[in-house]
C-alpha cells in the first residue's frame, strides 16, 4: 500500500532544534526522520529527527482526527514525515533534560508521510556497533547517524571560518588545474589517459606545489584554496589516497610570519567552531627533540610519558644486547609505563609483541615492586649500580613498568613511540576534550624512508 504524500501547501518553519520555550503557542511546521515511534493508546510520540537534532511530536486521535491518527499508526522508523502543530510546555514529569528540545513538544493537527522506509538494516543511532562493510553499503543510511551528520557539519563550519579568515587576511582563494603533467613529488600519481592524445595521460596533483609556486611568481603574492589533493598510497589510520588540504602560499614572508598567520587561524577555528581558546604562541620543538623525546615527528603532547636515552648508562655494561647495540652506533632508550607494574605477565609480553610489529628484535622490562625491589630477566646481566641509575633516569617509582628498547635509532624511535601511545590508551591519557599543539621545526633535508625504500627530500 502506497503511504506516500504530497508536502505540497507545507513549508517547513522551523529545523527540530530551533524549537524552544520561545515558541510555546506558536504554529510551527517541521519535517524530518521518524527515529522513534511509541504508541501509549489513543496518543503516539513522533521523535522527529533533522540534522540539527530531535523534537517529540505527539499525535492526539482529539486534535488530529480518525483519519490521521489512522495513518499515524502506520509510521515507523525513518518514515519521513512533515508535521504541522502547535508548540507545547512538556509537563514537569515528562521533560527530558538530556534533550535540547526537552521542555517542549509539538501537539499535531496535520501529519503527512512523505516516504515509507523499509525496515533498515542497522539502528540509526550515534556510535553504533555495526560492521563497517555494512556501514558502506548503507552508506546514506549511516549518514543519517547524528555523530557523522555533526561530523560533517563540523567541516562544513571549519570551511566557513578558514575561508572568512582567509579573506581578511588579504588571501586570494585561487582554483588550480585537477589535470596536469606527472611532478616529482613523494607518491605515486593517479593517471587520467587523454582521449585526444592517445597513449598520454594526465596526473592528478598530490599538491598544487607548482600551481602556487607559478602564482607567487605571477604576482599575487598571498594565495589559498581548500583542494582535493591525490597520492597513490596504501590506506593508513592518517593517510588516503583521496584528502582535502588547506593549502597556502605567501610571498614577501619569512618563517615567522607563516607560523604566526596559521596560529591565529587555528586559534580562530577553535573558538569560533568549537569554543575552545587555544594558547599562544604555540610551543616548537625541533625535529630531532620530538624524535628523542616522543619518537615521533608528530608528537602528541597530551600527556608527559617520554622516551629517555639510557645509552651512557649502558654503554659499558655486562648485558651485551645493550652495551653492543651503543657500540654499534645505535642506542638504547626506555619509557616509563607508570603505574602498570601490576600488569599480568601475559599483557607485558603482549606489549613485547607489539613491539615486534613495530620493527623491534624484542623489549626488556622492569618491574618496580611496590617494597622497591625489581622484577625482571635482565637485572642479573646488570649491576645494582646500572639498574638504579636506569630507574633514577626513569624516574622509577614504586608500581611502575619500565620498557626498553635497544636498535638502531629509526627502530627504537618507531617502537617506543608507538608503545607510549599504547600505554597512554591503557591509562585513559587521550583525552578528546584535551587540545595540545606543537611546531615541529627543522626537518632534516633528506630522509631514508624504509617502507618505500627511497630518499624523501623534506620541502
Amino acid at each position: 500500500m502506497n503511504l506516500s504524500e504530497s508536502m505540497t501547501g507545507m513549508k517547513r518553519t522551523h529545523m527540530s532544534t530551533e524549537l524552544s520555550e520561545a515558541n510555546i503557542d506558536d504554529k510551527v511546521i517541521v519535517m524530518g526522520w521518524v527515529q522513534k515511534r511509541r504508541d501509549l493508546g489513543g496518543v503516539i510520540f513522533l521523535d522527529i529527527r533533522d540534522r540539527t537534532g530531535l523534537v517529540q511530536v505527539v499525535v492526539d486521535e482529539s486534535s488530529i482526527g480518525h483519519e490521521a491518527f489512522t495513518k499515524s499508526e502506520k509510521i515507523r522508523s525513518e518514515f519521513v514525515v512533515a508535521v504541522e502543530g502547535l508548540v507545547e510546555k512538556r509537563t514537569a514529569e515528562t521533560i527530558n533534560r538530556n534533550l535540547e528540545t526537552g521542555t517542549i513538544e509539538v501537539r499535531a493537527f496535520d501529519l503527512r508521510i512523505l516516504s515509507v522506509a523499509q525496515t533498515p538494516p542497522f539502528q540509526i543511532e550515534t556510535e553504533s556497533d555495526v560492521r563497517e562493510d555494512l556501514r558502506l553499503k548503507y552508506r546514506y543510511l549511516d549518514l543519517r547517524r547524528p555523530d557523522l551528520m555533526q561530523k560533517m557539519m563540523l567541516r562544513s563550519k571549519l570551511t566557513e571560518v578558514t575561508r572568512n579568515f582567509m579573506s581578511e587576511e588579504g588571501f586570494l582563494d585561487i582554483e588550480t588545474p585537477m589535470l596536469t603533467k606527472s611532478t616529482p613529488e613523494g607518491a605515486r600519481d593517479y593517471l587520467v589517459p587523454s582521449r585526444v592524445n592517445p597513449g598520454n595521460f594526465y596526473a592528478l596533483p598530490q599538491s598544487p606545489q607548482i600551481f602556487k609556486q607559478l602564482l607567487m611568481l605571477s604576482g599575487f603574492d598571498k594565495y589559498y584554496q581548500i583542494v582535493k589533493c591525490f597520492r597513490d598510497e596504501d590506506l593508513r589510520a592518517d593517510r588516503q589516497p583521496e584528502f582535502t588540504q588547506i593549502d597556502i602560499e605567501m610571498s614577501f614572508v619569512d618563517e615567522e610570519d607563516v607560523m604566526s598567520m596559521n596560529e591565529r587561524l587555528l586559534e580562530r577555528m577553535f573558538k569560533e567552531v568549537m569554543d575552545v581558546e587555544i594558547e599562544l604562541p604555540i610551543p616548537r620543538l625541533t625535529y630531532q627533540e620530538a624524535m628523542d623525546r616522543y619518537g615521533s615527528d608528530k608528537p602528541d603532547t597530551r600527556f608527559e610519558i617520554q622516551l629517555v636515552d639510557l645509552s651512557e648508562i649502558v654503554k659499558d655494561c655486562d648485558f651485551k644486547v645493550f652495551s653492543g647495540t651503543v657500540k654499534s652506533g645505535g642506542s638504547v632508550r626506555g619509557i616509563n609505563a607508570t603505574t602498570l607494574g601490576n600488569l599480568p605477565r601475559r599483557q607485558i609480553d603482549a606489549l613485547g609483541e607489539a613491539a615486534v610489529s613495530y620493527g623491534a628484535k624484542g623489549m626488556a622490562w622492569i618491574v618496580i615492586n611496590e617494597d622497591g625491589s625489581y622484577k625482571s630477566a635482565i637485572t642479573k646481566f646488570l649491576s645494582e649500580e646500572t639498574v638504579a641509575a636506569m630507574v633514577e633516569a626513569m624516574n622509577g617509582q614504586p608500581g611502575d613498568l619500565l620498557l626498553f628498547c635497544a636498535d638502531k635509532n629509526e627502530v627504537v624511535y618507531n617502537t617506543l613511540g608507538n608503545l607510549r601511545l599504547d600505554i597512554a590508551k591503557r591509562l585513559d591519557l587521550l583525552k578528546k576534550d584535551i587540545f595540545k599543539f606543537v611546531w615541529v621545526t627543522d626537518f632534516p633535508l633528506v630522509e631514508w624512508n624504509a617502507e618505500q625504500k627511497l630518499s624523501l627530500i623534506h620541502i
